[in-house]
């Protein structure tokens, strides 16, 4: 047999190790045996080969012709390893010996050929028991090695091809139950590992899937807290890990199966991703399901959630009757301070609620919580009217002075300026509308746009037949319209953000952040009507720096709503409460190195930026348990105008 390893590292001693040096190591190794387990003939053999290596290190003329040899065999620049030829009197020896000097691996896989047909050795004998425990010992090891080297399923597969070897020969059942032991507490890193790879490896993907819901199933549910290897406070904190791998259709999936199943958290959490799904992908359809099932669910404390929902329906009067019901006084004070308006509010709460628990957490999803572009999609629009028709909702007729307008773009209303309060009776199916005569709307809303105080005397909506998107959900974009580009500038930061609406089961989305605490960070806004690329550079930069600086454990600036808008806040937020609840912080080192503009009005600018980065991850005790290498990054980030000042409005992977 060829044991690859060379006799420095079968002895256990340094190249520049003396002759007096390698003599007592190899006392010690003599005095040091191994697991008490083998018999006295591959103890024999292994003392014998230890002795040999011994005899060529400490004799200075075949020292050095050996180590001629490896420098000519590393010199050659070929894939050829050193390794030594020992007779099958000594294998067991040299198996030994291969697994001390730190090499598991290729100890496990000798050891299982020399197991195999033809070689096998005689049942019951001592070779077979003797190459039985090696085996186990060798595959225990490999798989820790695996493990610390984060390669989770390559040790599950090691401990999985050797629990099977051990099985077919029927000894060691103290070597099995380790074994299975190891497997079970590496569930939810192989989860881990398996989920997070490309989407590409679907089968990889579907047995991360069918482990998780073998972990659930080992637990008694989400709720349930049967397994002894996995507590409660551990589960939640994977769990929260593990949504972000997967995508909306596995969430749905998994979590209405679970739900059907009699789970009361995964059925809020289906509610949740049936939500972002329908959003995101312009499915009105499956919001309504979402809203079917929280109606059916029974929980407590639903109404502002089902506000949401109905009003992403086009239903707002149901929307609002929904949050009058039962909305908190800190949520009315919360919504009062982001509008006057009572569909302004309504619109302020459920954006928010996107933001911060709808549409974050899925690994295919990146939308924004844009109205504008949801009330403005076709698919939306078409649902929208047909349900009108279909319960009946009656419109008046188009009066004389409309006929024969065109119809216009809903997006001439990109950048219109709310000119007046909302009512609830804009939204009565019989409510009369009227514009001035003979005036282009479109016209009509620049010229409100350029001068607020100018009103038209009796304004209010259009009919519905004038309309394409039909009166309800063009109240609800125009609404959207006026609370994302508001005149004045965004709320001071004493504006805290709404409350939780409704009881979270463990695995629930987490709840909102604090309130934002100064540190004395930087911000420096940017008011120039019309920024020049340095400007947009340096504004990118101060947000770069406040995130970097949060992520390393600092808390989020007070004012950092002057240069960033609520989802960004929030998705930092977010993720530094994901760290924190793992006792870790973040370094980044991140540097612009080109950026460009790929769109620009006067109220929105769209910049492609390259950065190079990199970055680690350290616990609690400032140990560095991952690291990212420098790389290269290419993302787009969008800039909108509020009142005077420009933020961030989004973020985007171009890779």
């Amino acid at each position: 047999m060829d044991l690859p390893i060379d006799h420095f590292r079968l002895l256990g001693v340094s190249p520049s190790t003396d002759a007096q040096g390698v003599l007592r190591t190899l006392q010690l190794r003599l005095d040091r045996l191994p697991h008490g387990g083998f018999t006295a003939e591959t103890l024999q053999a292994r003392a014998e080969l230890l002795r040999a290596s011994a005899d060529v290190l400490s004799d200075a003329d075949r020292r050095a012709a050996y180590e001629a040899e490896l420098t000519s065999l590393t010199d050659a620049g070929t894939s050829l390893v050193p390794a030594l030829d020992i007779t099958s009197s000594r294998q067991l020896g040299g198996l030994l010996l291969l697994l001390e000097g730190g090499q598991p691996f290729e100890a496990f896989e000798l050891a299982c050929r020399c197991l195999q047909q033809p070689q096998s050795p005689t049942l019951g004998s001592g070779r077979e028991a003797d190459l039985t425990l090696l085996a186990g010992l060798a595959c225990l090891a490999a798989a820790r090695e695996l493990e610390e080297q984060r390669r989770f399923e390559a040790a599950a597969r090691t401990l999985q091809q050797g629990l099977q070897l051990l099985q077919r020969l029927g000894k060691r059942p103290d070597l099995r139950e380790t074994m299975h032991g190891q497997l079970e507490r590496l569930t939810p890193y192989r989860v881990l590992d398996l989920l997070s790879r490309d989407l590409v490896a679907s089968s990889e993907r579907r047995e991360g899937l069918a482990l998780l819901e073998q972990l659930v199933q080992r637990r008694g549910g989400l709720e349930g807290d049967d397994d002894p290897h996995f507590p409660s406070e551990d589960f939640q904190s994977f769990f929260h890990q593990i949504r972000c791998f997967l995508t909306v259709q596995e969430q749905v999936d998994l979590f209405s199966r679970w739900a059907d199943e009699g789970s009361d958290a995964a059925d809020f959490l289906a509610t949740i991703a049936l939500t972002a799904s329908g959003f995101a992908q312009r499915k009105p359809e499956r919001i309504a399901e979402a809203r079917d099932r929280l109606l059916r669910s029974g929980r407590e404390g639903i109404d502002p959630l089902l506000a949401n929902l109905h009003l992403l329906l086009g239903e707002a009067d149901t929307a609002r009757s929904c949050f009058d019901r039962g909305a908190s006084q800190e949520l009315r004070e919360w919504v009062t301070a982001k509008s006057a308006d009572p569909l302004g509010q309504l619109c302020a709460y459920c954006s928010d609620w996107l933001v911060r628990d709808v549409l974050p957490g899925y690994r295919d999803l990146e939308a924004e919580p844009d109205l504008v572009a949801y009330f403005s999609d076709r698919d939306v629009v078409t649902y929208v009217e047909r349900e009108d028709l279909r319960r009946g909702r009656a419109y008046l007729s188009a009066s004389p002075a409309l006929e024969g307008l065109a119809t216009p773009s809903l997006t001439a209303f990109d950048d219109f300026t709310f000119p007046g309060p909302l009512t609830p009776s804009s939204l009565d199916a019989g409510g009369r509308g009227s514009i001035v005569p003979g005036t282009d709307p479109a016209a009509q809303a620049d010229s409100e746009e350029e001068d607020d105080e100018e009103i038209v005397p009796g304004w209010s909506w259009p009919h519905r037949n004038w309309l394409v998107a039909g009166g309800v959900a063009l109240a609800l974009l125009l609404a959207a319209a006026w609370l994302v580009r508001p005149k004045q500038p965004a709320p001071t930061p004493a504006t805290a953000p709404p409350p939780p609406t409704a009881t979270q089961g463990p695995s629930g989305t987490p709840p909102s952040p604090p309130p934002p605490v100064d540190d004395g960070l930087a911000i420096a806004p940017l008011t120039v009507a019309n920024p020049d690329g340095a400007q947009i550079r340096a504004l990118l930069a101060n947000w770069l720096a406040v995130k970097t600086a949060v992520l390393a454990g600092k808390p989020l600036p007070g004012d950092l709503n002057r240069i960033a808008r609520e989802g960004p806040m929030a998705l930092l937020a977010r993720e530094r409460r994901s760290d924190a609840a793992l006792g870790q912080t973040q370094l980044l080192e991140v540097r612009i190195t080109d950026l460009s503009f790929a769109e620009r009005s006067p109220r929105r600018i769209v910049a492609e930026v390259r950065l190079r980065y990199s970055d680690r991850r350290l616990d609690a005790a400032g140990k560095v348990v991952e690291r990212t290498a420098p790389m290269e990054l290419r993302n787009g980030y969008v800039f909108g105008r509020d009142g005077d000042s420009w933020r961030l409005a989004a973020t985007r992977s171009l890779n």
